[in-house]
């Protein structure tokens, strides 16, 4: 019995030895799978980081200084302005995709280490994100803007897990501690993200929670009890860049924030970009290549973009230099629109009229209006009005309204002036009102522009072609001030305008030194009397009486 009872626990001696001792063997071999497999990626890795291909020319093109970047002088002001002080500034940056914003910030930044009476030194960072691509978890699992907490739970915890301790995981906010954050898009950031980051920027600390911290667990790490006591520092700088509009921004992020417009670029500006790149690789092109790119391309990628294609073409068709044709090719292919870089006439003309507008992120351009007059019978009127936006919602925080946009109503108040002020019985006549540039139109400011363009149609009298303007009117004839009126007097300007009409609460000292001449007005009376020698009223009761 005994010798029975020995043989069995042998056997299963056995058994469990040949156990472990397969376990122990499968453990070496599965290391040694790892060792190799490890050895194998290494080595692959290694070779895949000897295959460089060139630098392209966007990179090799970067902003690196100051004066790389073009065209953003007052951009680049303000920027230094709000950085390189004794106490730093949150920044809004507006503007057009490939201005310079980002750019701009790196090197404002770089600019404000220097600064003495700065607070950023060579340690300062520019962590730099995307909001488009920020991913977030609502119970802090995983939160690369904010910081998450890692609890004991959640698999890969590690050492921390093991002991039951939950592991804090800093975020963006406190990578940036001491230096700038920078906010790509910061439009597209989501509520909730927005509303943890006003406060991170009130309190410059984040603060992290856990349901698995306990502040008498002895076993916690004294770092674990600092940041959950304490929070993560987070003392930085915001910059954020949208491509846009002012007023799609949460005023709650704005009014914590300097705001900074970047505008667009234009054929000059466009032109300089083109020639520090030609300088710089030493490509030939013709001039009139040059002059097509400037009229095709929005901003400075665009540029380079296209410049760069050209010369590949010329390249790879064994071409002596960059012509015309390759752009024209590039431009159809590519299916480019020309820029808006409109050159005013200097003749005159009857019903025609320059207006000014904002399009796009502090961008100004000059709008034409047409309109015609035709006597029809007593009555038996009608008018039109093409070109701009009839209509448009306004949203509000509960409710949505709808009403009849401000350049439809500022027709409607200049043929009232008209009537009521002037006695021009505009139920007389057929009336159509065009602003042919393609572009819907809406806003305010159109209504000094639609009266003299009505006036010129209704008397025949010739407008000059070298004369712009703007300014919102009234019923009673007043000219009410408008926004943008410094992006206007630069555009009417580019253009090759002689003199520009502004309200005169619009004026400033700073308009003089534009070397274009600024009227600035407060009625119609005045705007018709700088146009025609002869009053409205005059005219009128010569017209009524003939």
């Amino acid at each position: 019995m005994n010798g029975i009872l020995i043989g069995v626990q042998f056997f299963f001696s056995c058994v469990i030895g040949l156990y472990f001792l397969l376990q122990l063997k499968n453990t070496k071999q599965t290391k040694t799978n790892i060792c190799r497999d490890s050895d194998e990626k290494y080595e692959k890795m290694q070779r895949m980081r000897c295959i460089r291909l060139t630098e392209p020319l966007t990179e090799k093109m970067r902003p690196h200084d100051e004066a790389d970047i073009i065209g953003q002088e007052d951009g680049i002001k303000a920027l230094k302005t709000a950085l390189c002080s004794p106490n730093p500034q949150h920044i809004l940056i507006y503007g057009s995709p490939g201005v310079g914003k980002t750019a701009a910030a790196r090197i404002a930044l770089e600019m404000a280490k220097q600064c003495e009476m700065s607070p950023f030194n060579s340690k300062s960072k520019f962590v730099e994100i995307d909001a488009t691509t920020l991913r977030f978890d609502e119970r802090s699992v995983a939160d690369p803007l904010m910081g998450s907490v890692h609890d004991p739970i959640y698999q890969g915890a590690g050492a921390y897990g093991q002991a039951g301790v939950p592991q804090p995981k800093p975020g963006a906010v406190t990578k940036a501690h001491g230096g700038v954050l920078f906010i790509d898009e910061i439009g597209e950031l989501h509520p909730i993200q927005m509303n943890k980051l006003l406060k991170v920027l009130e309190d410059r600390k984040v603060y992290l929670e856990s349901a698995y911290y306990s502040p008498y667990d002895e076993n916690t790490p004294t770092y674990v009890h600092d940041v959950f006591k304490n929070g993560l520092p987070a003392d930085f700088r915001l910059i954020g860049a949208t491509t846009r509009s002012r007023e799609e921004i949460p005023s709650a992020l704005r009014s914590r924030c300097v705001e900074i417009f970047f505008k667009d670029l234009d054929e000059e500006e466009i032109m300089k970009i083109i020639d520090r790149i030609i300088a710089k690789e030493h490509m030939p092109i013709e001039d009139t290549a040059k002059e097509m790119i400037t009229q095709y391309a929005a901003n400075g990628r665009d540029a380079v973009s296209i410049l760069q294609t050209a010369y590949n073409k010329m390249l790879y068709e064994h071409a002596s230099t960059i012509a015309k044709t390759d752009v024209e090719w590039i431009v159809k292919s590519g299916g480019y629109t020309p820029a808006l870089h409109k050159k005013l006439n200097t003749g005159y003309y009857i019903g025609k009229v320059n207006g000014l507008g904002v399009m796009g992120h502090s961008g100004g351009m000059v709008l034409e209006v047409e309109s015609i007059a035709q006597k029809v019978g007593t009555g038996k009127g009608k008018v039109n009005i093409t070109g701009v936006i009839e209509e448009e919602e306004l949203k509000m925080s509960t409710s949505k309204a709808k009403r009849k946009s401000m350049a439809y109503s500022s027709l409607e108040n200049v043929l009232t002036l008209l009537k009521v002020k002037y006695n021009v019985d505009y139920e007389d006549y057929y009336i159509h009102v065009n602003y042919p540039s393609g572009i819907p139109v809406d806003g305010p400011s159109a209504g000094i522009t639609m009266f003299c363009s009505l006036y010129s149609a209704l008397f025949e009298e010739p407008v000059p072609g070298n004369i712009a303007m703007t300014g919102e009117v009234t019923i009673n004839g007043n000219v009410y001030p408008v926004g943008g009126v410094s992006e206007k007097i630069r555009a009417a300007k580019k253009a090759g305008a002689r003199a520009v009409i502004i309200p005169k609460e619009n004026m400033q000292e700073t308009f003089l030194k534009e070397d274009i001449e600024i009227i600035p007005v407060e009625t119609v009376t005045e705007v018709i009397e700088y146009l025609w020698d002869m009053p409205i009223t005059k005219k009128a009761e010569n017209i009524l009486h003939a």
